[in-house]
């Protein structure tokens, strides 16, 4: 790290130092472009300037051209000259230019670690290859034992994503890589470390996806009376145990909680006759629910309250997956 000194005796202003020394581990390449200039703590920890000091001289270096900051990453060398060279002025990237920003400062810190241009070209066409070819195939993982869960995803994938998905068990998926190498392993956070132990040593891409919260339907359990039942029917048996686990942490013995899977029309039959409240974690589920209380209407004396839970894959998540995949 480059040590700047203060002269505090000295006529020019401690900022006017400051300054021109930056400018001049700038210019002789100390700080070569795409170097990231330290942060004002560090530098008032070294100079013993005040930190706005700092940052006043920081904003005039940007004003002057010499660096520019990005946001929540901090302040970095501006190419200079025949370095920046001249761009297109495409629509793209006057709609991202943060983001152009970013590439920029990729390249550069490639260029200073002593790739050539081809080099760094063949990089970022090696890397935007492959996330193409794992694009082309979307694999959605989950254990054997939760299968359910695997279902729900891919449901609520496919809709929002209009394209197909392939639901693999965690047991079989080492195989199916194997026959056919390049996709994009899908899992929730539950089974990240498995789906990664898999999939890592096969250069298959996995991307985590978070799950709905369901704060809002607990809320609703907590007003609940005492000696209420509730009912819960999911495609996913995992779910089911981990909302009985959780609400008997809420309201212990108080609530009867009773679990089905739409397929167990036994089951959803008895839970729409004796339960007060019954929330579905899906779309399968909640139209199961609803044929199975039109079944039994004759038979009861109130209507259960039916309760769509939210999707089980969080919005951020899915956002994030259809850049990922290049679809929107």
């Amino acid at each position: 790290m480059i040590q700047f000194r203060i002269q505090p005796d000295s006529e020019i202003p401690a900022s006017n130092q400051l300054f021109n020394q930056i400018r001049f581990a700038i210019a002789s390449r100390q700080y070569p472009p795409g170097y990231k200039l330290p942060s004002t703590r560090a530098l008032a920890m070294q100079t013993g300037l005040h930190r706005n000091t700092i940052s006043k001289v920081y904003r005039q270096l940007e004003e002057d051209g010499f660096v520019e900051s990005l946001a929540g990453s901090g302040i970095y060398v501006r190419a200079q000259g025949h370095e920046g060279g001249s761009r297109l002025q495409s629509p793209i990237l006057k709609e991202h230019p943060e983001a152009y920003k970013v590439v920029q400062h990729a390249l550069d810190n490639l260029l200073s670690q002593g790739c050539s241009l081809n080099q760094a070209r063949e990089m970022f066409l090696a890397e935007m290859d492959w996330r193409l070819r794992c694009s082309a195939r979307v694999l959605v993982a989950v254990p054997e034992t939760d299968i359910g869960a695997g279902q729900l995803m891919v449901y609520e994938l496919e809709e929002s994503l209009q394209i197909p998905i392939q639901l693999v068990s965690m047991e079989e998926l080492s195989t199916v890589l194997d026959q056919t190498p390049s996709g994009t392993v899908v899992t929730s956070r539950y089974f990240i470390a498995d789906a990664e132990a898999i999939a890592a040593p096969k250069a298959v891409r996995v991307i985590p996806l978070d799950i709905y919260d369901y704060a809002k339907e607990f809320e609703m359990v907590k007003g609940l009376s005492r000696d209420s039942c509730i009912g819960m029917v999911s495609l996913s048996p995992g779910i089911l145990r981990a909302a009985e686990v959780i609400l008997h942490g809420m309201r212990g013995d108080e609530l009867l909680v009773m679990t089905s899977q739409p397929k167990d029309a036994y089951k959803l039959q008895a839970i729409v006759k004796r339960a007060q409240m019954i929330f579905c974690s899906d779309q399968p589920s909640f139209s199961a629910t609803q044929v199975a209380i039109q079944t039994c209407v004759d038979d009861l004396i109130r209507l259960p309250k039916l309760v769509r839970a939210g999707n089980y894959i969080g919005t951020k998540s899915i956002n994030l997956l259809k850049r990922e995949l290049g679809l929107g």
